[in-house]
């Protein structure tokens, strides 16, 4: 998995503190050109951290999978043990 460009945390964690982001202040939120910010936002998009219901709607955190060990590290087990 390719790693998210390092503006991406600053929009994750207003969308966390927020509870949605309207695609418009992203822009504005970075200092960034409209173009730069929609490539972030859609990477997000891409790996399944961010949802939206449609291109125009409010961005909206999503919880993938494959990124539980590493956003919450030792709730998840990394694999399971067949000691018993």
């Amino acid at each position: 998995m390719n790693a998210l460009p390092p503006q991406a945390g600053s929009v994750l964690e207003a969308v966390l503190y927020r509870g949605e982001l309207p695609r418009g202040e992203v822009a504005n939120l970075l200092g960034l050109t409209p173009r730069h910010a929609r490539r972030i936002v859609a990477a997000l998009i891409e790996r399944g951290v961010l949802v939206s219901k449609g291109p125009r709607d409010p961005l909206h955190l999503a919880f993938p999978a494959i990124l539980a060990s590493r956003w919450m590290p030792g709730l998840f087990p990394e694999q399971v043990s067949n000691d018993g």
